[in-house]
């Protein structure tokens, strides 16, 4: 089968003089070409001999053409250009000879593209500008030629100036004129040509398209439907290419990745969009501690280069113990404020909603402790906190100031303090002037409550000067050991996949997935950034029998959908997992941008909607007849109730 491949071999291991001279001339040309590559060449095949911004002292008296925008003028007598690599400062030259360039350089008006060419000369004595890297120099213009006159702009191309969000989708083309555009893009390709390199060049993957146009797969986000030719049947988009990745390695295609564009037709929020891109993963004979390697180091290669490095390897918290101690699956590990347990202090307590929590299953006393509360916190933050925990958690939230003379406590604060004054303070270690938040309840809701208000006294605590999480530090941490399944919200007696059908139970507890299958741990792992989760995979289900036992009757699903991947596992599929991280969400954490729209060229809005473009848009009857269907336009009582219940809506 591969006697081809073993008489290349033969070949290359036996070569003639002729042979070895040509493999090693073109050997030692590609190094030659690949030590030029390293620092990239970017003014070739254009019509500039430089970049505005690449120009130093070492350039003087050099002949010089560039091209860009104009930024600024002053005074008729010199302008800055500005390109994506910088600015540099041009001299308008003022005699007779040249009143023709001085024409187009002072009647263009700003944002005009303009080419000039001319000698790079220093600035005069004390007109050097320290703040430019071009600072040390200008050009002398001896030709000019106006490329594009601009029309008055909708707003300045200034990062300081202040801007719409909708504005600078509408004329997202201007916006990503900007400075602070252009690094994120630019570095985010960076850090994408870099994962190429660690996956493919030193690791072996095999970078591989899958399709966009696919079918409905049962569970998850909600899919974008697309109209076929045939009366009735619709592709959708994927949410993800996981059915293609694991039949890719039933293919004996065993490293696989893909900068995978992907589709969840869901409210868009600050960290999702309807169209995403991510990093996508997959390896056969692999268990998790090594999809965690694989991922450390490929982040540790791409890092940017102006960051600190990457530490590896990343702590791990399993599933429970984040929920006990950060009330969420992603915590946020840059700063303290843990929860910490105290019921068994309370277990003789005389205070009734205390005694009454206990009493119940999963009965629960938990406490955070905010350092410095009472000085930075204000009684309307005490009272939109317990407003919070009663309107979104129905849950009693206690606080307690640990100064006696504070006179904010309420008496059953009072209360407990004279009761376990003394073991607060050991357990929390707390100071004199901390505020303690106290809630009783069941585990799972009293965590996550205690979990809001932990970011939420974050967000106050910094607001007012203090600093609790360093935007300079980079905080990973895996969370593994989730639970297999949970139970549905509408219906708890049912349940459904945690992540996705897929997921391969945790080895220990697969004796409790024919009795107790919500107790089950699942085999998969999320990576999590500042609190914000960049990443989720698994190890799969490589047996046929297993996967449709969890599809049929685990969780009720339609077998039918998924039949052409139970046959593939049926065909010798080999023990496989992988990863996808998100793409968008890794590179905004990185840059520090506000919103993942910050770091995508042409995102959506919050309501899904292309501002620029106006999409999605209509379309005539006569182009929706090939397709065998007709819109159906709602009622107004039905338009109401949808915009009351967008996400985007003030009133949701």
């Amino acid at each position: 089968m591969f006697c081809w491949l073993s008489r290349l071999f033969r070949g290359l291991s036996r070569p003639t003089r002729r042979t070895t001279q040509l493999i090693w001339g073109s050997f030692s040309r590609s190094l030659v070409l690949s030590s030029q590559r390293r620092i990239p060449e970017l003014s070739s095949f254009v019509a500039r001999t430089n970049t505005c911004g690449e120009l130093r002292s070492s350039y003087l008296g050099q002949e010089v053409t560039l091209c860009g925008w104009i930024q600024y003028r002053r005074q008729n007598i010199f302008l800055v250009l500005r390109d994506f690599h910088g600015l540099v400062q041009v001299i308008i030259p003022q005699d007779e000879s040249a009143a023709s360039v001085k024409k187009i350089l002072c009647e263009a008006p700003m944002e005009s593209v303009v080419q000039v060419s001319g000698t790079v000369i220093s600035r005069p004595p004390g007109q050097e500008n320290p703040k430019m890297p071009t600072g040390e120099i200008e050009i002398k213009v001896k030709t000019a030629k106006l490329l594009n006159s601009c029309k008055k702009l909708p707003f300045e191309i200034k990062d300081f100036v202040k801007k719409t969000e909708a504005l600078r989708l509408r004329y997202r083309y201007l916006d990503l004129r900007g400075v602070q555009m252009q690094y994120n893009l630019r570095l985010r390709s960076q850090m994408v040509m870099k994962m190429r390199e660690y996956l493919c060049n030193l690791h072996g993957f095999v970078d591989i398209e899958t399709p966009t146009l696919f079918k409905r797969t049962p569970g998850g986000a909600k899919e974008f439907v697309i109209p076929s030719r045939e009366p009735g049947k619709f592709y959708s988009l994927p949410q993800s290419p996981q059915q293609f990745k694991q039949l890719l390695m039933v293919g004996g295609l065993d490293r696989y990745f893909q900068v995978a564009r992907c589709y969840r037709d869901e409210g868009s929020r600050p960290d999702r969009q309807p169209e995403f891109t991510q990093i996508d993963i997959e390896m056969s004979f692999v268990e998790q501690t090594g999809i965690q390697s694989l991922i450390e180091g490929l982040l540790q290669y791409s890092w940017p280069s102006d960051k600190d490095p990457v530490v590896v390897p990343f702590p791990s918290m399993t599933f429970a113990e984040a929920l006990a101690s950060y009330g969420t699956d992603k915590p946020d590990t840059r700063f303290g404020m843990k929860i910490v347990d105290i019921s068994d202090m309370f277990r003789n307590t005389k205070v009734g909603f205390l005694q009454d929590a206990l009493s119940k299953p999963q009965g629960t006393i938990k406490a955070i402790c905010i350092p410095e509360g009472e000085k930075y916190l204000k009684r309307k933050d005490i009272e939109s906190i317990r407003k919070f925990a009663a309107d979104h958690f129905n849950q009693e939230v206690l606080p307690i100031f640990l100064k006696t003379s504070n006179n904010w406590n309420s008496p059953v604060a009072k209360f407990i303090m004279e009761e376990q004054g003394l073991g607060l303070i050991r357990l929390l270690e707390t100071q004199e002037e901390d505020v303690v938040l106290l809630t009783a309840g069941e585990h799972k809701k009293a965590c996550s409550l205690l979990g809001k208000l932990r970011l939420e006294c974050a967000d106050l605590l910094e607001a007012r000067g203090v600093v609790l999480r360093d935007p300079a530090l980079f905080s990973f941490l895996w969370v593994v050991d989730f639970p297999l399944f949970f139970p549905k919200e509408e219906n708890p007696e049912e349940l459904e996949a945690a992540h996705h059908p897929f997921t391969a139970p945790h080895p220990s507890d697969i004796h409790l997935l024919y009795t107790e299958p919500q107790k089950v741990r699942s085999q998969h792992y999320d990576l999590v950034l500042n609190g914000s989760e960049i990443g989720g995979g698994s190890i799969r289900i490589h047996d046929a029998e297993l996967q449709h036992y969890i599809l049929a009757t685990v969780l009720k699903e339609d077998v039918k959908l998924l039949s052409h991947l139970l046959q593939a596992l049926d065909y010798g599929a080999p023990p496989h997992g992988g990863i996808a991280i998100g793409l968008d969400r890794l590179t905004c954490l990185v840059t520090g941008a506000p919103s993942i729209r910050d770091v995508i060229a042409f995102p959506k809005s919050f309501q899904g909607h292309d501002l620029m473009s106006n999409a999605p848009d209509s379309i005539p009857p006569e182009e929706l007849k090939p397709y065998h269907i007709q819109v159906s336009w709602p009622t107004d009582s039905e338009t109401e109730k949808s915009s009351l219940n967008h996400p985007c809506h003030p009133e949701s």
